[in-house]
């Protein structure tokens, strides 16, 4: 299996290369040169199997043996980076850096990121957003040779293995909710996808296109250019992000839809290329209406609001005793809505991408109660250590220093010279 640059400017790298990787060097994103496709007897053999074996068999289409990186470098704007610094804090063979968004994450969401005191975790928190803390992370992988002389990969949506493993979130759902697989043909499901960045999304595009007959609803908050492509095909920014209850969907710049614009385009890197070229510039692309179409063929679309999610949580609190997270609730209220509506409908599946227990603040503004976990309310009592990206900083600098640094030490360790 080999991949590309979605700008098609880039050679063509094996998998070892694009896990070791974030963005291309001629900016774009790493996607296969060629999809499996999957027919009925494949995806009847998958319907029966647990979800780690689902993915190791998903898996197994596009990679050979795993690879264990050295370091790793993560932007977030919540969820990722916890939960990247969970998987590898104490390691001995890693070193993680995060850059958190400061003031637009939750409390707790800072706090899991922050009280980890572990040689091998390093936090920065930036004065700016998520869509802002992408830059310097985007220039440093352009640096082919410092990424391959320091072993730097993306642990976020950026690289591809993580769109990779999200694919089988689709595959799953699927089995979970089709009625039948022997019927002819193959029953539809409609997958619905809260997201800021799209890379879950553009891992539905890619099931899709693997043959799994999903439709995909994309459901984000008040920050909504997702819902403004898909609908009039206009990729533009608004003027500023828009804080919402569902911090982590925060983004102006879903970077993952350039994957899905390369895909449904049939992969043609030159209008992908001149299309997000003149987007960095602008600000602002109007689809082509061809690829608009294929677009709304694949998806459709809903933005909700802060006032719509807290609805979402009590009616689902209410209904089913179940506490929802505000991302997980931008995708229910899309779902109560078709209700609503009566909408003739397939079976219908909500991704929920995280627990309410990180986000407080939408509980009480839901008028709800929450249960906090010890685990959590322990993070209240821990010290906080990060270092400050302000702004009129360097950031790229910081960075690179930070990566030449750890590398030294690296050095250091391995020659066992003293420090």
């Amino acid at each position: 299996m080999w991949y590309v640059s979605t700008r098609g400017m880039a050679p063509r790298i094996d998998f070892e290369e694009a896990l070791f990787s974030g963005y291309a060097p001629d900016g774009g994103l790493y996607m296969p040169e060629e999809l499996p496709q999957l027919g009925r007897e494949t995806l009847h053999e998958w319907s029966t199997l647990s979800y780690p074996s689902l993915v190791k068999e998903l898996c197994s289409l596009f990679i050979g043996p795993e690879l264990i990186p050295r370091d790793d470098l993560n932007g977030t704007s919540g969820d990722t980076g916890s939960a990247a610094i969970e998987s590898v804090q104490g390691a001995k063979n890693v070193d993680i850096i995060v850059l958190l968004p400061k003031g637009h994450c939750t409390k707790i969401q800072e706090l899991q990121m922050t009280t980890v005191r572990r040689e091998n975790v390093h936090v920065f928190g930036v004065e700016g957003n998520s869509d802002e803390l992408d830059e310097p992370i985007k220039t440093v992988f352009a640096d082919v040779a410092f990424v391959k002389k320091h072993n730097l990969m993306s642990l976020n949506s950026i690289n591809w293995s993580r769109v990779l493993v999200q694919i089988a979130h689709h595959f799953f759902a699927y089995f979970q909710c089709a009625p039948s697989l022997d019927m002819h043909p193959l029953p539809p499901v409609e997958v619905v996808v809260p997201t800021g960045a799209a890379g879950n999304l553009a891992a539905g595009c890619i099931a899709q296109k693997m043959g799994l007959p999903i439709h995909l609803v994309v459901a984000v908050n008040s920050n909504d250019i997702i819902h403004r492509t898909v609908q009039w095909g206009d990729f533009s920014l608004s003027k500023a992000v828009k804080p919402t209850l569902a911090s982590a969907m925060d983004i102006q710049v879903p970077y993952n839809m350039e994957r899905i614009f390369w895909l449904l385009s049939g992969s043609d890197s030159q209008v992908i290329r001149a299309l997000m070229e003149q987007f960095e510039r602008t600000k602002s692309v109007s689809l082509p209406k061809e690829l608009h179409s294929k677009l709304l063929e694949a998806v459709s679309s809903q933005s909700v609001s802060d006032e719509a999610i807290t609805q979402t949580m009590g009616r689902c609190w209410q209904e089913n005793q179940y506490l929802l997270c505000p991302h997980s609730a931008v995708a229910v209220s899309c779902h109560y809505q078709r209700v609503d509506r009566q909408q003739p409908s397939p079976p219908r599946c909500c991704l929920a991408p995280a627990s309410a227990a990180k986000f407080p603040e939408a509980v009480r503004a839901a008028r709800l109660t929450l249960d906090t976990p010890a685990e959590i309310l322990a993070l209240e009592h821990k010290e906080a250590r990060y270092t400050p990206m302000r702004k009129g900083d360097d950031w790229t600098r910081m960075l690179r220093d930070t990566i030449e640094d750890l590398s030294q030490r690296w050095q250091r360790r391995f020659l066992n010279l003293p420090a």
